[in-house]
């Protein structure tokens, strides 16, 4: 039987969503407080590129767009290190194994990819600048604004989607009525923001930089990387704490600091950022935090992607975990034949976990990737890893199971892969590894991997 779904929020996760449930015979009411960001800039700060992967593909894949983001992505086959002083880097593979890597995808031509579905779809009306102002996530009902008339509007649905992002007015409606659901809320910021900049293209469109890697500058308690684009430019992106010295905070509005800081700790990215002062104090600096809540639903609504669980961008998995939610949550349309209140609660039960998860491994990964992905010892374990990986067809390293093993939830993922890494650094500290390993010893410790308690 057909329903009529209203979704807020037309980002990916909510796209997506549409789609699927459209293509399930389902009558969708897209809602998006921005404009068609296939006509208007509608950025607002958001970041420019994204990392696809594993999971986000084979959402993709649910309808029938995973080929198409393929074409207008860039693959990252690891992360180009590049040591303060410039003088020398060194590219740490994603995997061991041939043909897996991450893309770099444009958020707007992805996006713009499944809008230009969901415009094809018969059974999705999409209204842009339509602002969602109160959600009755009991009754399935949305009130708003229109940003363009200063109309006022309101839908009622059957089903209401929160898709909204991390400042979810949709959420907002599980907060009103919080007791009676026990609803529970946290934000949880971390002491540094970001800041987007760029390279742009050299000449006739070339790049100035390795094109298929992650670039990444780390310098102990901050980073920058850069992401390539189709253009030939690359987005950068400074991870900088607001009150350490420098901090955003500090060179807010000093050109002459932006300058000598990037002169200290850069020097090497200037001559290749010929706007960087100008960017740096045009562009807005972002806040980065972790949003954990619960429950997601009543019987009629339901919150998805980050309005449930937005995550700092440090695994690349921010995407590619909203877009997973829509595959999760069909799966449980069809092992209930679309109770949608039991898949409701199924979805939860099964999908909390792994939220929880990958928030907790993207803040830990930001410590790696800005403290230890210079270090001798994090690089031998890598390099054991890529060994292993190439090896034994059976195991996978943590970052692995988490970007190129779909099948694998986070929570396992993380459980496992927490446990290996400390294993495999104990290794590294008490013996003198050379790589690539003797066979008889790269099974050895393949088999204590196995072997460790979860």
């Amino acid at each position: 039987m057909s329903s009529n779904i209203i979704i807020s929020g037309a980002g990916l996760c909510g796209t997506l969503l549409a789609l699927q449930l459209a293509n399930r015979g389902h009558n969708v009411t897209l809602l998006e407080k921005r404009g068609d960001l296939r006509k208007e800039d509608v950025a607002a700060g958001r970041s420019i590129n994204l990392a696809l992967s594993d999971r986000g593909l084979a959402a993709l894949d649910l309808v029938g767009l995973k080929e198409k983001a393929l074409a207008i992505s860039i693959p990252m086959k690891g992360r180009m290190i590049h040591p303060k002083g410039g003088e020398t880097t060194m590219l740490l593979p994603y995997s061991g194994r041939s043909g897996e890597h991450i893309q770099s995808i444009s958020r707007t031509g992805l996006n713009a990819l499944m809008l230009d579905a969901a415009d094809d779809h018969p059974l999705i009306d999409t209204h842009f600048h339509h602002s969602v102002t109160e959600a009755d996530v009991r009754k399935a009902a949305v009130t708003g604004i229109n940003t363009r008339t200063g109309e006022t509007f309101s839908f009622n649905g059957d089903l209401l989607f929160g898709t909204d992002g991390a400042g979810s007015e949709v959420r907002q409606g599980f907060m009103h009525i919080g007791a009676s659901i026990r609803f529970n809320y946290s934000l949880q910021w971390l002491d540094h923001g970001y800041k987007e900049l760029e390279i742009p293209p050299g000449p006739e469109g070339s790049w100035l930089i390795e094109k298929n890697a992650l670039h990444i500058w780390p310098r102990d308690s901050f980073m920058l990387i850069a992401l390539p684009n189709l253009n030939g430019s690359f987005t950068v992106t400074l991870f900088l704490a607001y009150d350490s010295h420098p901090g955003f905070n500090q060179l807010e509005n000093k050109p002459d600091a932006v300058r000598a800081f990037f002169e200290a700790e850069f020097p090497e990215v200037i001559d290749l950022m010929p706007d960087l002062v100008q960017d740096f104090l045009h562009n807005p600096t972002g806040a980065l935090g972790t949003v954990k809540c619960s429950p997601w639903h009543t019987d009629r609504s339901l919150i998805m992607g980050d309005a449930a669980h937005a995550v700092v961008p440090f695994y690349g998995q921010g995407m590619n975990c909203a877009m997973e939610d829509v595959l999760k949550f069909n799966h449980f349309l069809d092992e209930t034949g679309e109770n949608w209140a039991k898949a409701f609660d199924l979805y939860q039960a099964d999908r909390k976990k792994d939220a929880d998860a990958i928030a907790d491994l993207a803040v830990e990964n930001y410590y790696e990737m800005r403290d230890h992905v210079d270090n001798d010892d994090f690089i031998a374990k890598r390099k054991i890893e890529m060994q292993l990986e190439s090896t034994y067809t059976d195991y996978a390293s943590k970052y692995n199971l988490v970007t190129f093993c779909e099948h694998v939830s986070y929570s396992t993922a993380k459980a496992r892969g927490n446990a290996q890494d400390k294993w495999l650094l104990e290794y590294v500290r008490q013996n003198n590894v050379a790589t690539p390993m003797a066979s008889d010893e790269l099974g050895k410790i393949c088999e204590a991997l196995k072997n460790l308690p979860v």
